[in-house]
């Protein structure tokens, strides 16, 4: 299955800083109907992503009915990406 949509980063404060975008509700529900057969466990689903010129893999992470697409330090810093940026982000849910 293969997305496309644009957000804004979120940043998440814990014991550490984490950074997402928010998967919107329309492509969270297309991923919801693959779940099943997509996770390995906890609800997470794993995906080949691109912001930029960036690909990376990772997991979604299930929140509040739909998902949060992390992104890493490898993903963030070479692009200049932070809180409130706006990405567009192409994904490929892995079943």
């Amino acid at each position: 299955m293969e997305l496309a949509f644009t957000g804004s980063v979120i940043e998440w404060r814990g014991p550490a800083p984490y950074y997402f975008v928010r998967v919107p509700d329309e492509e969270s529900a297309d991923i919801r109907d693959v779940a099943a057969m997509a996770t390995y466990g906890w609800g997470v689903i794993p995906v080949e992503a691109r912001v930029g010129e960036i690909a990376f893999e990772t997991s979604l992470f299930p929140k509040d009915g739909g998902y949060l697409l992390p992104l890493k330090k490898a993903v963030r810093g070479p692009q200049g990406l932070g809180a409130g940026d706006e990405v567009t982000v192409k994904m490929t849910v892995r079943l």
